[in-house]
């Protein structure tokens, strides 16, 4: 494995993986020395996230290898199918993984993504359509759906 650390409009992000695939990508709320050599293995996340920051991508294509429980794998999966631009409840998103009883769950999977953006955990909001706990931080949650939404509003919240 090998991490490597890219500038963003957010922050720092870090980003870790190998030959087999992006393993985590995070917001850092700390300053890290950008990285001046990235590996060929992780040319394509770094040029992938970028057009995603210069409106040019709005899905993904490179190779993804999160770690995780099964019932999180399931979740993460799940959260791939928000579309871009558009966002669903955690009531949803339980009701989608098959049981509204697993609300509890597939919000704590939902916070243990490690894919940051990628796998869009950004995109799930409270029914009540507020913003709701984030591991980067509201701010960033807010940027980020605001930065998504493909209407001309002024702000989404």
């Amino acid at each position: 494995m090998q991490t490597i650390y890219i500038k963003t409009p957010l922050g720092t992000a870090e980003i870790t993986g190998d030959v087999n695939g992006v393993s985590a990508i995070s917001i850092l709320d700390v300053e890290r020395e950008i990285s001046n050599e990235i590996p060929d293995f992780l040319m394509l996340a770094v040029s992938e996230l970028n057009e995603y920051f210069d409106d040019k991508r709005t899905h993904f294509t490179f190779k993804l290898q999160p770690q995780g429980t099964a019932f999180q794998q399931k979740v993460w999966h799940e959260l791939q199918n928000i579309p871009f631009g558009k966002t669903v409840s955690y009531l949803d998103l339980a009701k989608k993984l098959g049981d509204a009883k697993v609300i509890r769950a597939a919000a704590s999977a939902n916070g243990k993504n490690p894919l940051w953006i990628v796998i869009p955990c950004h995109r799930v909001i409270g029914k009540d359509g507020s913003l709701t706990g984030y591991a980067g931080g509201l701010w960033r949650k807010k940027w980020l759906l605001e930065h998504e939404n493909p209407s001309n509003q002024q702000t989404l919240f």
